[in-house]
């Protein structure tokens, strides 16, 4: 079985070019990849985090209140789109879940090469996906209450990249590439299928509405009540979750296999641009919605994910361009952790920023007459008063990710990695 399970991971590569790669037992010691870490995915996977360990709030803080036209642009790609279309928002959690399967390949490729079962193998994604179920529940579905009566089984990010993963994995333990590829595309069809034809109370074939779909009503009926506030048809989600992790998953077989890096490169940028074309010709009849993860969502979100692999890729991986990134890398290393302690704690980053930042208080709010200067026209599209009471909230939130931030490189300088 680990030997069936060491060829399929190694077929990406003969596949791909055109060699037999394989050592007679089916070992990979000829194409073996999992001992190099990609700089560029921990970079991508802290430039990622970071937008939403912070700098949406700073971003938000900015434009409050003020008719500036390139801050309102922001935050409005700081916000989800309500229904149907796609913002920058929208990418930051579906790129996690990609880099996730992105991973994937070298992960499961050196627990093989020390020697683990697949049995073992899956211990270990079961028990993986049960504590990131449990710190999503932490942060959305209400068990530090610990009332009962106000758990929720609710819709979070943690919960979906968790499944997102079991489906994955299962598909890469058990599947050829050629079948993982068939795999994924039934996934995104079959999803369709479901939300188009199946009959929902109020649905119409090829109209989407809350509610009135058979995802929404899936979970009505299983969860009922336990939904909380987020009732998003989470349940017949999990197929496009596991189609967006084994996007992934793609990249890191293309990444492992024995291709010239310019190939590696031209794949993932053809890869993006087709999945983008592929996301934005199908939405014309079942639309991109984040809210319900649709086919056409995660392929779009798949496509620019895919190109912003090859950017980070080129840059820091293949030009070696990686000071830039060190801020970014150390978030990303820890990213899972940083995005708990966030999620948890911002409130307590944010009031222990406003110790060293509180006396700016007095200069920030209102106009900046206070300090004897008039509001100045500026090049957002407004006056600074405008925006003056915003940047006090604005520097207190960043304040707070630089704190964070400190505590993320101190465990990187000391060669703590917290893994789930």
């Amino acid at each position: 079985m680990g030997n069936d399970l060491r060829r399929r991971l190694a077929g990406f590569s003969s596949e791909v070019s055109g060699q037999a790669v394989a050592t007679p037992d089916g070992g990979l010691d000829r194409v073996d990849r999992s001992s190099v870490r990609l700089t560029s995915l921990d970079a991508l996977r802290g430039f990622d985090m970071f937008w939403i360990i912070g700098a949406d709030r700073i971003i938000w803080s900015l434009s409050k209140d003020t008719h500036a036209r390139f801050l309102l642009f922001l935050a409005n790609q700081f916000d989800h789109a309500p229904w149907a279309g796609f913002h920058f928002y929208d990418l930051i959690f579906p790129l996690f879940l990609f880099m996730i399967g992105v991973s994937m390949p070298f992960s499961f490729s050196k627990r093989l090469q020390r020697g683990d079962s697949k049995r073992k193998i899956y211990v270990h994604v079961f028990t993986r996906v049960t504590v990131l179920i449990f710190m999503g529940m932490m942060i959305n579905g209400n068990i530090l209450s610990y009332d009962p009566s106000k758990f929720q089984a609710t819709y979070s990010v943690l919960q979906v990249l968790a499944l997102g993963y079991l489906v994955a994995s299962i598909i890469m333990l058990n599947m050829t590439v050629r079948w993982q590829i068939a795999t994924t595309a039934g996934m995104l069809i079959l999803y369709w299928a479901l939300m188009n034809f199946v009959p929902a109370p109020g649905h119409v074939v090829g109209v989407y509405k809350p509610g009135a779909n058979f995802g929404d009503w899936l979970n009505d009926l299983i969860v009922g009540r336990f939904q909380g506030p987020w009732r998003f048809g989470w349940i017949l989600q999990i197929l496009t979750n596991g189609s967006t992790a084994m996007l992934g998953v793609f990249a890191g077989h293309l990444l492992r296999s024995r291709k010239s890096e310019q190939q590696k490169l031209l794949w993932l940028i053809g890869l993006g641009f087709s999945c983008l074309a592929v996301g934005l010709v199908w939405s014309i009849w079942f639309p991109i919605i984040k809210l319900r993860w649709t086919s056409t969502y995660a392929l779009y979100a798949g496509g620019w994910s895919y190109l912003l692999l090859a950017l980070f890729y080129f840059v820091i991986d293949v030009r070696g361009h990686r000071r830039w990134a060190f801020p970014f890398i150390v978030i990303g290393t820890n990213a899972i952790l940083a995005y708990m302690a966030w999620g948890l704690f911002a409130p307590a980053f944010r009031l222990m920023a406003e110790v060293f930042v509180s006396g700016l208080k007095r200069y920030l709010v209102g106009s900046y007459d206070v300090i004897g200067f008039p509001p100045l026209p500026n090049a957002l599209g407004a006056d600074s008063s405008q925006f003056a009471g915003g940047s006090y909230n604005a520097i207190a939130w960043f304040g707070g990710l630089i704190i964070l931030w400190f505590v993320l490189y101190w465990l990187y300088r000391n060669r703590t990695f917290v893994r789930v």
